[in-house]
C-alpha cells in the first residue's frame, strides 16, 4: 500500500512500522523527513513529479511511502475495564472515516469497530485524512455489527446510538464501559443496530441545518464522554 503526505510520512517514520521503500520528488527539501529516511536506512528513489503523480492520484506533497497493509486489531484487544469504544455503522466516505479516527486518537478512545461490508476500509485516503493516526488507533473489523453489540452488552457495555430523535446527549451518563455508535452519512443507523441501543443521544440544532457531519457529531459526543470521565 502507498501512503503519502508529509504528516503521514512523519508519523510512520517515527513509529516502528516497516517501510518497504520511499519515493521522493526530485525537488523535495524537507530535511527532517530526508534525514529520518536515511538514518533508518530505508531504500528510496527520487522521481519526477509526473512519475510521483502516476503512483498516487492525490496530493502527495513530494513524498510517498510503500508500507504493508493496515493490520486490524482483534475485538479482545479493545475490551477492558471502563473502555470507551466507537462503532461505525457503515461509514462510506474515507474522509469522514479518517476524521473520526483522528478525533478518537486525540480523545484517547480505546478502539473503533467497523463492519466488513458497506464500510470504507483503512486505505491511503483514510490514512492521509487521519494524519497517520491510524497507527495509534486499534480498529476492529467484524462480520456482524448487531452480534458484536450483543457481545459487548454481555461484557457490560452500555450502547449509545446517535440520532436526531433521542435524548439530549449532555444528559446521558457515559461513565463505565461505553460504546458510541456513529450512523451512515445518509441513512444514519440501521434499524437493527438502533433497536439494540440502550440509549439514543441527540445534539440539539439551533440553525436551519438539521444534522451534522458524521465525524463532527461523533466528536462532540466523544468529548462529552471524556469530560464526564475526568
Amino acid at each position: 500500500m502507498y501512503i503519502y503526505g508529509k504528516n503521514v510520512a512523519l508519523e510512520y517514520l517515527n513509529s516502528n512500522k516497516k517501510i518497504e521503500k520511499a519515493f521522493i520528488q526530485n525537488n523535495f527539501n524537507d530535511k527532517e523527513l530526508l534525514n529520518k529516511i536515511k538514518s533508518k536506512n530505508i531504500s528510496y528513489q527520487v522521481l519526477s513529479k509526473i512519475d510521483m503523480d502516476k503512483k498516487v492520484s492525490a496530493l502527495h506533497q513530494g513524498i510517498i511511502l510503500k508500507v504493508e497493509d493496515y493490520k486490524y486489531a482483534n475485538l479482545d484487544d479493545i475490551i477492558k475495564e471502563n473502555a470507551l469504544i466507537v462503532i461505525l455503522d457503515h461509514i462510506e466516505d474515507p474522509h469522514n472515516f479518517g476524521a473520526i479516527i483522528r478525533t478518537c486518537e486525540a480523545a484517547g478512545v480505546d478502539g473503533i469497530i467497523i463492519p466488513s461490508d458497506r464500510q470504507v476500509e483503512v486505505n491511503p485516503t483514510v490514512i492521509k485524512t487521519s494524519v497517520g493516526t491510524t497507527e495509534n488507533m486499534k480498529i476492529v473489523r467484524v462480520t456482524n455489527l448487531v452480534n458484536t453489540i450483543k457481545l459487548l452488552k454481555d461484557k457490560g457495555f452500555w450502547i449509545f446510538g446517535t440520532d436526531m430523535d433521542g435524548t439530549d446527549y449532555k444528559s446521558l451518563d457515559y461513565k463505565g464501559k461505553t460504546a458510541i455508535i456513529c450512523g451512515n452519512e445518509g441513512s444514519g443507523m440501521s434499524r437493527l443496530v438502533k433497536d439494540n441501543c440502550d440509549f439514543i443521544a441527540s445534539i440539539k440544532m439551533n440553525g436551519k441545518v438539521n444534522s451534522l457531519n458524521a465525524s463532527v457529531a461523533t466528536g462532540i459526543i466523544i468529548f462529552e464522554a471524556i469530560r464526564q470521565r475526568i
